[in-house]
């Protein structure tokens, strides 16, 4: 994934280009030659094209950034229903419950070690957690209860762990989601045919028409990359992070 070095460049590679582009062709192309009397019509139809450049990209960030929004959500709740088991283990036998309450940390500290790194690098991760969380259920499903308030525990007990399940299965779906292949084509030959259509139709003043081309390859550019960093929300410079399990290791911690 991108790094925020890796963006710099894109970015600086983009704006230069473009401008490089616009100075050849002024050269091979010069500018009197290329205007008519119709640019009146050209112009509309750039603005037409620039449009449909604008709504695209802003639908795709804002859904990109949904999905990236939805991804954090997802992670504080499963950390916080991690953070809700511990807490009812109170209520358990004391085997079952000190079972449940070492499991609950073993998880915790197994997301933050093994699961973010191999997330980072576009990796499911391996079996660790899953392992635990194999264990919670054997460890609940087995408990046997004498007291009601006991047996209100394990039941509530069991319907965070099948939350943490859930939020589980969703994070790594979310970890391996990418925006389709056609979209970025869309994206990438749309933002393309802008900034030429820029180029070969710009203003008659040589800064002026060169600012044009700067701001509008920057703006294309700085999209681009900001729907490609959020894309993918466990990775890159741009990515939902392990706080949320920090912070409950930290309570459960402070709990024991």
């Amino acid at each position: 994934m991108l790094s925020l070095l890796d963006d710099l460049l894109i970015l600086i590679a983009v704006v230069a280009g473009s401008l490089l582009v616009m100075a050849l062709i002024n050269r091979l192309w010069p500018a009197h030659k290329r205007y008519t009397a119709d640019d009146y019509l050209l112009g509309w139809q750039l603005g037409v094209l620039a449009t449909m450049q604008a709504v695209i990209t802003g639908f795709m960030l804002y859904a990109v950034w949904t999905n990236f929004t939805a991804a954090q959500l997802n992670v504080d709740l499963e950390a916080s229903a991690l953070t809700n088991m511990y807490r009812l283990a109170e209520g358990l036998p004391p085997e079952p419950r000190a079972q449940m309450e070492s499991l609950a940390r073993a998880y915790a500290d197994t997301v933050i070690r093994e699961d973010w790194p191999q997330l980072a690098h576009g990796a499911m991760p391996d079996a660790g957690s899953h392992r635990i969380n194999q264990l919670m259920w054997h460890t609940l499903a087995t408990v046997r209860t004498t007291t009601s308030s006991e047996a209100a525990a394990q039941d509530h007990a069991l319907g965070q762990l099948t939350t943490l399940t859930q939020l589980r299965r969703i994070r790594f779906l979310e970890s391996a989601s990418r925006l389709p292949g056609i979209f970025w084509c869309v994206l990438l030959i749309g933002g393309a045919l802008t900034i030429l259509s820029i180029i070969m139709f710009g203003s008659r003043s040589y800064s002026v028409h060169r600012f044009q081309v700067f701001s509008l390859s920057l703006m294309i550019a700085l999209s681009l990359l900001a729907i490609a960093d959020l894309d993918r929300p466990f990775r890159g410079w741009v990515r939902v992070g392990d706080y949320a399990f920090e912070r409950a290791a930290r309570g459960m911690r402070g709990l024991e």
